[in-house]
């Protein structure tokens, strides 16, 4: 199979990277540690306004009309800068979700308002402990023995947080017939496969990042009168980042492309991403620190920024070793 991005998708990457390298310096998420809410509603208001929350918004309601690998490459760039915003949840699993199984009164209620930024839906999904941004979310998409649920009742109570510009909750939801998106148990495990494969994709982006940060400083760092980039076992460390990342992003872009046409073989695909992004983004955190040396324990430092984030998403939607069982299962039976 020849895989290859069309010249949108490219475009939307690109310009994706232009933007949130000039909008979110490292000193935009320090922020984000220490504000009340850990959000910024005239940033998020901005990324609307730019069309990137409404990516997978069918264009009828206010979106681009693209898919899930779009949406992949964007969550890499999100990763990359760290985005303190609610994005993955809202814009990648919620907003694509209900346009894939909303009726047409959800749909035309829901969708307009999270491609405008007037809305946030944030998601509960495969029994997860935890819920990101649910104080400041409108609506909770919440799945409840098999069934996915959109709604406005719903009680947070805020919890510790290893990332600070993280904020996760545990949430009490009131559900019933009325709160009912839909009933078909595999509209629920896709949602969980396609939020596991966005995680993929963020992870993706950490990586890609912390690999920079790590070349740019051991280039300049200098150890016996040379850079500390030009010695091997240096050159090792970096060079299996790449390699552990690299592939990484190729198994989650496909993963993408399962979870967008869901294909036979998704639930192979996406724990395949999924663990090999965990990993992958483990091996980074590991090696830049490694390359940075104690500076990068620092919080002087911006790298724990993003291997904070890199650890609080390690485990989000699966580890590695859960997709690792589910696999087994998979092939075994």
């Amino acid at each position: 199979m020849q895989f290859d991005f069309t010249d949108d998708a490219k475009d939307l990457a690109s310009g994706a990277r232009e933007f949130l390298t000039g909008e979110y310096p490292a000193s935009v998420v320090r922020a984000a540690w220490e504000s009340e809410s850990g959000r910024d509603p005239k940033r998020w208001a901005q990324l609307a306004e730019t069309g990137f929350v409404g990516v997978a918004i069918p264009e009828e309601h206010g979106g681009l009309g693209m898919g899930d690998v779009e949406m992949s490459l964007l969550l890499e760039e999100a990763g990359r800068a760290n985005l303190p915003e609610p994005f993955l949840e809202v814009a990648a699993v919620a907003a694509p979700t209900i346009a894939d199984y909303g009726s047409e009164e959800l749909v035309a209620e829901w969708l307009p308002k999270i491609a405008a930024g007037e809305a946030i839906v944030t998601v509960q999904l495969g029994g997860a402990p935890l819920v990101a941004d649910a104080h400041i979310a409108d609506a909770l998409l919440v799945e409840v023995d098999g069934a996915l649920h959109l709604t406005t009742e719903f009680e947070a109570s805020p919890q510790a947080s290893l990332d600070g510009a993280r904020r996760v909750f545990t949430v009490e939801a009131t559900t019933g017939s009325d709160t009912l998106l839909t009933d078909d148990p595999a509209a629920a495990a896709r949602a969980f496969d396609r939020a596991a494969t966005a995680t993929a994709a963020w992870l993706n982006g950490i990586g890609q990042q912390v690999l920079e940060m790590s070349v740019a400083y051991v280039m300049e760092r200098e150890q016996f009168g040379r850079p500390v980039g030009s010695f091997q076992a240096v050159k090792h460390l970096l060079a299996e980042t790449v390699l552990e990342v690299e592939t990484s992003r190729a198994a989650t872009w496909y993963a993408a492309y399962a979870v967008q046409h869901d294909l036979e073989d998704r639930v192979e695909a996406v724990s395949v991403a999924k663990s090999f992004a965990s990993d992958a983004e483990r091996t980074a955190n590991t090696n830049s620190l490694q390359a940075h040396g104690g500076i990068g324990f620092t919080w002087e430092h911006d790298l724990h920024l993003w291997l904070k984030r890199g650890k609080a998403l390690e485990g989000a939607y699966g580890t590695a070793s859960w997709h690792r069982g589910r696999i087994a299962d998979l092939v075994f039976g």
